[in-house]
């Protein structure tokens, strides 16, 4: 079955590791284990869609070894979604696996990560990407970014392997250097199945203890298994980054990209312009980030590339010990580079928890996603409102495994 080949490929899929530009910060608290449990009941609106209810059981990992010279962290979540009533377009396993090391000898430092996922349809808010499951879905628990173009009913294998050098010329000076590999799969052949290489290098130059310039050049390859089209991007980017006190870091960059095409496969040679900006704050209680991207894409499984623009923002705010509030929404735009069609899509939600007691966690969820487009689309891609209203509780405990 193809379902059961594409839990097979999740499962032996290589545990090298995620974005080195997303490594999580050093910790010296020592080894760490979380897992929790979470059951989920769900009413979907679809509009013409109709409307469906759904119930989940899932699960998830989060284990980290404490350490700064060798740093290792593992996520998990996974579940599966059941229909009682309705249209089936949510029912399936849900799948994401993220593994991170990080290596630090002295002015020398080395990632390398990988991060996969199987989902029934485009992820939108939270670590797995599936709304309503209870899982965190404020700041830093972003979903999987290669599909732009949100659909419904599509199972998806993706992967995205990266490995990254720094090395620390003189006190001002740092040299970057990173490769990632990325594909998209769609066992189901209702999507066009995607492969990326990208390698990048660059230097960073401290200006002073909070303010740094950064010069980045970035080469990407973007193929189609099945299909002889293939374009490439060149760029060059330079940015500024700021620390503002010791809550709030900012940085921005700005550069030309050529894409080299091929007029047999319909994809123009031109300069564009790429960009990259972002704002996070961290304290006690409230955490946030705002991000922009701007750049060429593989198309996401429904364009042979596109040119597309991404903002996303996430909050999350603690009452105490007991409550908490988290906000989660993006705006995604792909504009076609051969046909120039545009595919625009809004998403966000809110989710509401409490404590129950030391382990238990009730929680309300609302999420809302809507997309539309100058031209035709395919009946699997998302072309209206669909909102999701879920409640649920969830187990969660951290221990400390023994040694």
């Amino acid at each position: 079955m193809k379902m059961t080949l594409a839990l097979v490929l999740l499962i032996l899929a290589p545990s090298s590791l995620a974005r080195c530009q997303a490594a999580p910060a050093a910790t010296a608290g020592g080894e760490n284990l979380t897992y929790s449990l979470r059951y989920s009941e769900t009413l979907e609106i679809g509009g013409t869609l109709g409307n469906w209810h759904t119930i989940t059981p899932s699960g998830s990992v989060n284990y980290s070894n404490g350490q700064i010279k060798h740093q290792f962290t593992l996520d998990y979540a996974g579940g599966y979604t059941a229909t009682p009533s309705g249209p089936s377009y949510s029912t399936g396993t849900f799948q994401r696996l993220r593994v991170f090391e990080a290596f630090d000898w002295h002015k020398w430092n080395a990632t390398l990560s990988d991060d996969v996922s199987y989902l029934p349809q485009a992820p939108t808010t939270g670590f797995s990407g599936i709304p309503g499951t209870g899982e965190p879905i404020g700041y830093g628990s972003n979903p999987p970014s290669t599909q732009y173009i949100l659909t419904v009913n599509t199972h998806a294998l993706y992967n995205n392997t990266n490995a990254g050098l720094e090395h620390m010329l003189n006190h001002a000076s740092t040299f970057i250097l990173a490769g990632n590999y990325d594909l998209l799969r769609f066992p189901d052949g209702n999507g066009l199945d995607t492969n990326s290489l990208t390698a990048n290098g660059g230097l960073t130059f401290r200006l002073n203890a909070r303010n740094s310039l950064t010069s980045q050049y970035l080469y990407s390859r973007f193929t189609y298994p099945g299909s002889s089209s293939v374009f490439l991007t060149n760029s060059g980017m330079f940015g500024f980054q700021r620390q503002w006190g010791r809550s709030t870091y900012s940085s921005v960059a700005i550069g030309p990209e050529w894409i080299k095409g091929s007029a047999s496969d319909g994809i123009p040679s031109g300069l564009r312009v790429s960009a990259q900006a972002s704002v996070t704050y961290q304290a006690r209680l409230l955490s946030a980030a705002l991000t922009y991207t701007r750049a060429t894409s593989g198309g996401s499984g429904y364009q042979v590339g596109a040119e597309t623009d991404s903002v996303s923002a996430g909050l999350t705010r603690k009452f105490g010990r007991r409550s908490t509030f988290e906000l989660s929404t993006g705006y995604l735009h792909n504009s076609d580079l051969e046909t120039k069609q545009d595919i625009s899509s809004i998403f966000g939600g809110f989710q509401a928890s409490t404590r129950l007691g030391r382990y238990l966690t009730a929680f309300v969820n609302y999420t809302a996603t809507s997309q539309s487009s100058n031209g035709q689309l395919p009946s699997n891609v998302l072309t209206q409102l669909m909102q999701v209203v879920s409640g649920g509780i969830r187990y969660s405990r951290a221990t400390r495994p023994a040694h």
